[in-house]
């Protein structure tokens, strides 16, 4: 019975292990809340598929678990501010027969030892390796932020040219309505005898030209479709139904429009750039830690122990007990720890370059995305204004048409005016939202 109820206690304790965190120091939390809308059938917004995604992607997952592991590290490396104890014991018999005498013998049936050590003073060693695991344990959770910006971005990327393909196809049809209304017009000037072969000829190779690129719009539809479901670990030909942004100031603005205080931000908030400095930090560390050992090390100890053979003729029972301090000193070591310094003093430095090399590369990315967001706002601005002069083209040219004032090159050119004005606007909103997005990942949001 006894026997069951150990078997039972260690596999309670196997079970919750790794829960248990006695030294604190897990810090770095999953994402909770995972949404409970059905994704084929409720209309998702972009915070929606970012939760999806964040839920379901395995790769964050395992970024996830490998923080984890970190923080473990610097649990054991917090231990050694503990003392460790040792127990060691052995029962039995051990027995032998001597020939021709008859004799047999015994020792002792049992033997026990419980040994304890505690590191008092190792010049600042300790305290240094712990430091560096601290160190390695932030840079990896700073790496899992980047992970989760980044999925963030991945997600808002493919939902954004997802809905610009859909706008497209809309616009392919307009464009192919527009352009069926010119033929129609031109086959019954034709049939009228008011214009020649060549008015209706031009006009239906326009028409399937236009047909052409509605079913290649259709078709980007159902790639990106594919791809956003994919990137949400979901079947390819999962059919989602999204929430559109509004053709809005709000949508297309951005909080504050100052490039410098935004380089600020970044410098401040980039997780990538927390993660540098931490193991920066690290390095620094190691350094420290790679001196102390070639130093003293003063340690207190003790030290018990019992043995019975109370059962023999001539037999005893001892206990013994030990107690002080141990002073331990590295005299020669192959010159193993001069490397071992000279190693973490290169790392370190290698580090710091490191470090500033990718400041400025984080500037240098919040500039560029923050000139490419103000060059997508005025091309957005200006293809609206485009568009509405293309809308009144397109109608003086129709009508003149019909009243035989105009030629079909000329109705034909402000349908294709009309065509590219409508799209040049799709594209110029979805690529100042994608500017926009991007600018806000380069400065950490």
């Amino acid at each position: 019975m006894k026997k069951y109820a150990l078997l039972m206690l260690l596999s309670a304790l196997a079970g919750t292990s790794a829960a248990l965190d006695p030294l604190f120091t897990s810090s770095v939390q999953p994402p909770k809340g995972c949404i409970d809308k059905n994704v084929t059938q409720d209309t998702l917004s972009l915070a929606d598929l970012v939760q999806v995604g964040i839920c379901t992607n395995p790769s964050l997952s395992a970024q996830y678990m490998g923080v984890k592991a970190t923080e473990a590290n610097l649990g054991a490396g917090r231990s050694q501010y503990l003392p460790s104890v040792t127990l060691t014991g052995s029962a039995g018999v051990d027995g032998k027969r001597t020939e021709g005498r008859g004799g047999y013998t015994q020792t002792e049936p049992y033997y026990g030892k419980a040994e304890a050590a505690w590191l008092l003073f190792d010049f600042g060693g300790r305290e240094s390796r712990v430091h560096t695991l601290r160190a390695y344990a932030d840079a990896a959770g700073y790496g899992y932020q980047a992970a989760l910006h980044d999925l963030m971005l991945s997600v808002q990327t493919a939902y954004l040219r997802l809905l610009a393909a859909e706008e497209t196809l809309v616009s392919a049809n307009a464009s192919l309505d527009s352009y069926k209304q010119s033929y129609n017009e031109a086959q019954k000037r034709y049939k009228l005898g008011m214009v020649s072969l060549s008015d209706r000829l031009q006009a239906k190779t326009r028409y399937e030209q236009a047909l052409l690129a509605v079913v290649l719009a259709e078709d980007e539809v159902k790639q990106y479709s594919g791809q956003l479901a994919v990137l949400l670990n979901l079947p390819p030909d999962t059919q989602l139904h999204l929430e559109k942004p509004q053709f809005d100031k709000e949508s297309t603005s951005i909080e504050k429009d100052d490039v410098q205080a935004l380089m600020q931000d970044a410098l401040r908030d980039r997780p990538e750039l927390r993660a540098q400095e931490s193991k920066e930090s690290a390095a620094k560390s190691s350094v420290t830690a790679a001196k102390t050992n070639m130093l003293p090390t003063i340690s207190a100890t003790a030290s018990a122990d019992i043995a019975d053979s109370s059962w023999k003729r001539h037999s005893y029972y001892g206990r013994e007990n030990t107690a002080g301090l141990a002073v331990s000193m590295p005299l020669f070591t192959g010159f193993s720890n001069l490397y071992q310094v000279k190693s973490a003093a290169w790392t370190y430095k290698q580090e710091k370059a490191n470090t500033q090399n990718l400041r400025l590369s984080i500037q240098n990315e919040v500039w560029s995305n923050y000139q490419n967001y103000k060059t997508a706002v005025r091309s957005y601005e200006i293809s609206q204004t485009v568009l509405e002069s293309a809308e009144e083209n397109h109608r003086v040219a129709f009508r003149y048409y019909q009243v035989g004032k105009g030629d079909i090159l000329t109705l034909l050119d402000a349908v294709a005016q009309l065509a590219d004005a409508r799209q040049n606007k799709i594209s110029a909103f979805y690529s100042l939202l994608l500017s926009k997005a991007n600018l806000y990942k380069s400065i950490g949001k």
